[in-house]
């Protein structure tokens, strides 16, 4: 068989960018779904105990600074990269 013979199929290769949801990328979905997760299961048990309009400010607080860290956290990259600050001094380059 020659190279003309076989049948060619197009391939899907993928977008080759990160999932994207209202604006949260990758691995900062889950980070936003376990935020809203935890802040309604803390409006719960707060209204449980002490009432509704605690509870409510428990969930206004908790989804602000979810949506704060993760949106601070996501400007610095979907990889997060060890930042190294400081003075580093190397006395030697060589084993003696």
């Amino acid at each position: 068989m020659t190279d003309s013979e076989y049948l060619s199929y197009p391939m899907f290769k993928g977008l080759q960018k990160p999932l994207e949801f209202m604006g949260i990328q990758g691995r900062y979905i889950t980070w936003a779904a376990s935020a809203v997760g935890g802040a309604i299961l803390g409006f719960i048990i707060v209204y449980c105990i002490v009432g509704f309009v605690v509870g409510l400010i428990t969930l206004a607080v908790s989804l602000c600074t979810g949506a704060a860290l993760i949106l601070i956290k996501q400007k610095k990259g979907l990889h997060t990269k060890k930042e190294d600050h400081g003075v580093f001094i190397y006395a030697c380059s060589r084993r003696m």
